[in-house]
């Protein structure tokens, strides 16, 4: 009988995403061009052609980018290269990125359901009108043909602060940097700024009729809507 142990069997090696192989050929491309910071990358059709993907796909992988500060994808310009990283540190970033971002939904909906029902009791006149200038200015962006994101940060900035909790808007701000990856990652899927925006005024007409519980349930059912992101499929 022979003492030779039997070799294990292999298991399947995990095929990596296809983002994930976006973004390793979006580096060697930065590389290979020897762009530095500051420089801008070709428009996303070209790009989407050179590596034969959608356009939507390849936005995905750009967003994955920014998220990661690897990339500015700026409205009117487009991808501008913020610093040169290499493939190993970006993938393992981004699949950091990805195991957090339950985690942050998670914050998201145990805080700012309960800061939108005390903005409902909370909020004065001049809360109201600082959430209707944040409702103004995520229309003017979409109308631009931009993401809405900064009008989007300010709406959040302005129910918390009507909630009048100061303890409450200091864990915000603490698990700010978080949220804005999600932000990013929600307004880069295909009309989620639209989306995104008529959920707000949901919640901003609940806080301006001073009613807590439909301005939680609009609040969650609007942080269910923006954490449904491709990263997390």
């Amino acid at each position: 009988m022979s003492d030779v142990a039997s070799p294990q069997p292999l298991g399947r090696l995990a095929r990596p995403r296809l983002y994930e192989q976006l973004v390793e050929q979006l580096l060697g491309y930065i590389e290979s061009a020897r762009l530095q910071p500051g420089d801008l990358l070709p428009a996303e059709r070209d790009l989407a052609e050179r590596l034969g993907v959608s356009r939507a796909t390849l936005a995905q992988a750009l967003v994955a980018l920014e998220v990661l500060g690897v990339i500015d994808v700026q409205h009117g310009t487009g991808a501008v290269l913020r610093h040169r990283a290499s493939v190993a540190s970006v993938i393992k970033g981004l699949r950091e990125h990805r195991s957090r971002l339950p985690d942050i939904v998670e914050a998201r909906s145990t805080l700012e359901v309960r800061l939108a029902a005390l903005a409902a009791m909370r909020r004065t006149d001049e809360d109201l009108a600082a959430i209707d200038a944040a409702l103004a200015a995520m229309q003017r962006e979409i109308d631009d043909g931009d993401r809405g994101a900064h009008g989007d940060e300010l709406f959040h900035q302005a129910v918390t602060a009507a909630a009048h909790s100061p303890v409450m808007a200091q864990l915000m701000a603490f698990i700010g940097e978080m949220v804005l990856e999600t932000r990013l990652e929600s307004l880069a899927q295909p009309g989620r700024p639209e989306q995104s925006l008529a959920s707000h005024r949901g919640i901003a007409d609940a806080i301006r009729a001073q009613n807590a519980v439909a301005a939680g349930d609009a609040m969650q059912q609007h942080i269910e809507l923006v954490s449904d992101v491709a990263l997390l499929k």
